[in-house]
């Protein structure tokens, strides 16, 4: 899910729908921190292809996705034209392009909503412009407005990471640079929430490892495909080989189940 395009990151829709199909199917415990309820007006940030927001709309919430990846909200919009056929009224859900850094909206959701979304945003300053934004968009008279989010934390795929960063150093590749990935800590966070005028209810470090049944190879193709794509074909086989070969002893079970080392960031804060 991208909610912001300052990375090398793209998305094939397909790859996506292939291989990152566990993005809205593990996010049952962020979706209940959010308890989204019938009618409220609800801002989903990155919302990718839609499959989550239109989980979000069928509760009866009135659901609004937010992307910047044209591919993907391509998807998102078959969703919600499906979605408005089979659930009318309340249960509805529509899409736009935004920027999460410029976000237009002022004072029109009960809740904004984010999953697997803001690690995509470049640096502090991004983060700075993307919680006031968030901030503006909440219904300052309502008292249950809140803003409920889970992201790459602190830690997130870091065998992955190190293992890429030193496959790709011969071909004088920064992986970490290019990727542009953000993943906080709590303590960070935190002060970042409370400095866009938000009271932090909860924030912590969820530990995740996540099975990737279609295996390392298409992982890397899939969420680092941005930084793989600097390679021409040789050298990209080459090293995807060779990082798969790092990561085998660690991340690959002895039944030859890949388990990569997900770290989530979750949060549930109220405007202040």
């Amino acid at each position: 899910m991208s909610a912001h395009l300052k990375t090398g990151q793209t998305w094939n829709t397909e790859d996506y729908a292939a291989n990152g199909r566990f993005v809205a199917t593990l996010a049952s415990d962020v979706v209940a921190l959010l308890a989204p309820q019938p009618g409220e007006h609800i801002l989903d940030l990155g919302c990718g292809d839609g499959a989550l927001t239109e989980q979000l709309a069928a509760t009866g919430a009135i659901l609004t996705g937010v992307d910047a990846s044209p591919t993907m909200l391509a998807a998102a919009r078959e969703r919600s034209l499906h979605s408005a056929v089979n659930f009318a009224g309340a249960r509805s859900f529509a899409v736009e392009q935004q920027d999460a850094t410029a976000l237009p909206y002022n004072n029109q959701f009960d809740a904004v909503f984010s999953n697997a979304a803001l690690h995509w945003i470049t640096g502090i300053s991004g983060h700075q412009a993307t919680l006031a934004g968030v901030h503006r968009a909440l219904r300052s008279t309502n008292p249950q407005a809140r803003f409920v989010a889970e992201m790459g934390g602190h830690g997130n795929v870091a065998a992955i990471r190190t293992a890429l960063q030193a496959t790709l150093a011969p071909f004088h590749i920064d992986a970490e640079a290019t990727a542009a990935s953000f993943f906080p800590s709590p303590a960070l966070y935190r002060r970042l929430l409370e400095s866009a005028g938000f009271t932090v209810q909860s924030i912590a470090l969820i530990p995740r490892p996540t099975p990737l049944p279609n295996g390392m190879e298409s992982w890397l193709n899939t969420f680092r495909n941005g930084v793989l794509d600097r390679l021409n074909p040789h050298d990209r086989t080459a090293a995807l080989t060779d990082t798969i070969a790092l990561l085998e002893p660690i991340l690959r079970d002895a039944d030859g189940n890949w388990i990569a080392d997900y770290v989530r960031l979750r949060f549930h804060a109220t405007l202040s």
